[in-house]
């Protein structure tokens, strides 16, 4: 290259370095093996090179590697002791000599090989910055635009890249229309084909109507209320459990807010999702009926090392409890994390009294085989 232009290349890349966060001499390193490459592909060269560019001129110094024998038997790879000597006076057996060379036409090759480098970097570093901004955004919220919503995938636009929401991380029961605008979780951040970040999206997920607890709720952002628990039918219904050390809050009402507002907004985010909001206890036995409401527990019996709690419910509740499916004895399980079987009161009395019967036969048996 060129004096005037070997000096343009030196500004771009101090350029870069101030505009894209580029390191000046990882750069340069980078450029000198690229350059390296570019002249062994163009002269056929079977020589070790090594190109060193000066990093305030642009420079580019080019050298033949070779190691330094007693007796040489390729000379592309080998130079004698005596040859050495007159390049480097202090070079011994063993040593890699440096011999600058100079080729024809390689200023051309060199400027096209440069260009082309620099412009890959570029492509990485934004590539990387990308990545780094949305790896730091794992566990949050974003709000994209619909692409594509065909074929089970749906594309989000979310600015400088693309989230992906495959079928498994969409809300079953949402239908996703190309130009709508939607939030969304972040739930990883890949480096894909030849390294463009992938992000991979979810709706679905508990984690989802968490991060909007904390978006919508002040408190919980400020660490005044804890969200303990959340398990979730996404796009029918939620159960969200939440404490605070404060006597003085009320947990359950400052999410749902006044008439229910706050409470409204997350649910219009997740078009229509119920969400029940209940007190999170370290008793388990209170904990576990909070979480079976609307339906009101008349008894529980708990085994702590079991993790299994006995519950019973007025007659006409049995269904409350257990919920469409299966579906509040399920949140319930999950929320709490305890295994739960529900009884009817008067399915209870009618086991009690077959235990009881059971007992009197047992014990009646015993009694005859004992005459």
């Amino acid at each position: 290259m060129k004096s005037n232009e070997n000096k343009e290349l030196i500004m771009a890349i101090e350029e870069l370095e101030k505009e894209r966060g580029i390191n000046k001499e990882y750069l340069l390193e980078s450029l000198e093996v690229a350059l390296a490459s570019a002249y062994k592909k163009n002269f056929d060269s079977a020589e070790n090179v090594k190109i060193e560019m000066d990093s305030v001129t642009g420079e580019i110094h080019i050298y033949a590697q070779k190691q330094v024998v007693e007796k040489v038997e390729n000379d592309k790879l080998q130079i004698s002791l005596a040859d050495a000597r007159q390049i480097e006076k202090k070079a011994e057996i063993g040593d890699i000599i440096n011999i600058e060379t100079k080729p024809k036409d390689f200023g051309r090759i060199a400027a096209q090989a440069a260009k082309q480098h620099i412009v890959q970097k570029v492509r990485e570093a934004e590539r990387n910055m990308i990545f780094n901004e949305y790896n730091d955004r794992k566990g949050e919220i974003v709000t994209g635009i619909i692409q594509k919503a065909d074929k089970g995938t749906v594309i989000l636009d979310l600015g400088k890249l693309e989230g992906i929401m495959p079928l498994k991380e969409q809300i079953p029961t949402e239908t996703y229309r190309v130009n709508d605008k939607i939030k969304a979780y972040v739930l990883s951040v890949e480096k894909g084909v030849k390294g463009v970040p992938q992000v991979l999206v979810t709706r679905s997920h508990p984690d989802v109507i968490k991060k909007l607890f904390e978006l919508e709720i002040p408190e919980i952002y400020e660490g005044l209320i804890e969200v303990k628990a959340v398990s979730r039918d996404p796009g029918n219904r939620s159960k969200v459990a939440v404490y605070s050390k404060n006597p003085d809050i009320d947990p359950v009402g400052s999410c749902v807010g006044p008439k229910g507002i706050r409470i409204q907004n997350i649910i219009n985010e997740m078009n229509g999702e119920k969400i029940d909001v209940i007190e999170w206890n370290e008793d388990p036995a209170t904990f576990i009926c909070s979480a079976l409401l609307p339906a009101h527990v008349m008894a529980i019996d708990i085994k702590e090392d079991e993790k299994f709690a006995q519950v019973i419910v007025p007659d006409e509740e049995l269904s409350l409890a257990i919920g469409k499916g299966g579906q509040n004895a399920r949140l319930a399980v999950k929320l709490t994390n305890w295994k739960i079987d529900i009884k009817s009161e008067t399915q209870y009395r009618e086991l009690m009294a077959y235990e009881e019967n059971k007992k009197e036969q047992e014990t009646k048996t015993e009694e005859g085989n004992d005459e």
